[in-house]
Formats: structure tokens, C-alpha cells, sequence
């Protein structure tokens, strides 16, 4: 059975076309006039395929500098659509921060054993900035300290689907306004929760520290007819 094709042909010959340039890295992509010249299509066409890939992120456009081929991110794609959803029905931010839960849930082991001496200090680094945030004469929100702390657990993973989906949530989490949530106690239980976790993986105790990440987790499930209020 013939597979179905997800793009038009424009599409696909112009993604193949990309994928020919990226095995040669001393290749420039060349002007939207020559790439039309070379696949046959009008400049508007090529502008058209040009913003799509853009939109997947598989490519920069800059002026005076042209088109640039990017490393692959699974992430702009998902976030996207995310945004969309989302935007839509508030209700698939909770169904996606489901999804983020059990895949860090699923990973969390297979993560930490791969984390070294220094990717700990930076984990515990991370606890400290975002405790003296939250003890400091004026309070901050330690949201950048939040999505680092959670990112840099699964920084060794080398799986660039789980980093995407990951960083998407992040992306969005911030995108919704949640990093601008301010009940102070329920942030000051999950860094505590933080702590706790790097303490047992400093120990080399996995299996304790993936306990207090579920502990964690159910912190958030017990926030989730609050998020659907906080969402915009």
C-alpha cells in the first residue's frame, strides 16, 4: 500500500531539496530566485515553502544574510500547534502537562545516572539562586530557575524527541502566563521538593529521588482546576 504524503509536492521537493544542502555544510542556500530556477517554482512558491520551513524551524531567514540551515529542533513544530490548542480549549494544557509528567516520569532514572559531578553542582547551583529568590525583601518568581532545573536533569538524555517535548512545555508554560503564578507556598513546597530530589541523586539514591519526583508531580495534579483559572 502506497504511504500517504503528508505534503504536497512543492513541499516535499523543496524539503528535499534542504535535506540534499544540509549534507554538505560549505553549501550556501542559495537566493530565492536560484532555488526557484533550480526546482521549477514561481518566487511567491518558494516564498511560501521558504516560511514553512521556517515555521518548522529548520531553517533562519535574516536580512542581508539570507537563508541558513539550522540544527534540527523537534520543538518549534510542537509549539506551534501547541499554542494553537491551547488557545483554543485551555483544557489541552492540562492534557499536555499530563503528557510532560509521565515522560519525565518515564526518563527521571535513565536521566540522572547519566548526569555527571558538574551537571549536579549546576542542579544544586539552581536550588540555591531560586531559594534565595524566594526569601529575598522582595520576592521573585524563580521561573527561569524552575525550566533550567527540570531541563537540566534531562540534558544527557541525547533523545532530541524527549528534549523537544520538553522544552515545548516549557515554551508554552510561559507563553500561558503560568510564570507568573504566585501562590508563594505552593512554589516554596516544590522547591523544597527540588532540593530533596538533587540530594538523593547526589547520593547516587535513584530510586528515592524518583519517589520524591512523583511526590512533586502530585503537587501539580492537585493544582489542576487552578491552572484551567490561570490560563489566558
Amino acid at each position: 500500500m502506497k504511504s500517504k504524503n503528508i505534503f504536497s509536492n512543492k513541499q516535499s521537493d523543496f524539503l528535499e531539496y534542504l535535506l540534499a544542502l544540509s549534507k554538505d555544510p560549505n553549501k550556501k542556500i542559495p537566493s530565492i530566485k536560484n532555488i526557484g530556477q533550480e526546482l521549477g517554482l514561481s518566487t511567491p512558491c518558494v516564498r511560501e515553502q521558504i516560511e514553512l520551513a521556517r515555521n518548522l524551524g529548520l531553517i533562519e531567514v535574516k536580512p542581508r544574510k539570507g537563508i541558513s540551515l539550522l540544527p534540527y529542533d523537534f520543538s518549534p513544530a510542537v509549539v506551534k500547534s501547541l499554542y494553537y490548542a491551547i488557545k483554543s480549549n485551555k483544557e489541552y494544557f492540562v492534557q499536555y502537562s499530563d503528557l510532560r509528567n509521565q515522560l519525565e516520569k518515564s526518563f527521571f532514572i535513565e536521566s540522572v545516572k547519566l548526569l555527571d559531578r558538574s551537571d549536579i553542582c549546576s542542579l544544586k547551583s539552581i536550588v540555591k539562586n531560586a531559594v534565595k529568590k524566594l526569601n529575598c525583601d522582595q520576592i521573585q518568581i524563580p521561573y527561569q530557575e524552575h525550566r533550567a532545573y527540570h531541563m537540566k536533569i534531562y540534558c544527557k538524555l541525547n533523545n532530541i524527541f524527549v528534549e523537544g517535548l520538553l522544552k515545548s512545555y516549557w515554551d508554552m508554560y510561559e507563553l500561558v502566563g503560568l510564570d507568573h503564578f504566585a501562590d508563594l507556598s505552593y512554589i516554596k513546597r516544590v522547591w523544597e521538593y527540588h532540593e530533596l530530589i538533587i540530594m538523593m541523586i547526589s547520593k547516587g539514591e535513584y530510586e528515592k529521588a524518583y519517589q520524591f519526583l512523583e511526590e512533586h508531580i502530585n503537587l501539580i495534579y492537585e493544582r489542576k482546576g487552578s491552572i484551567l483559572e490561570e490560563v489566558e
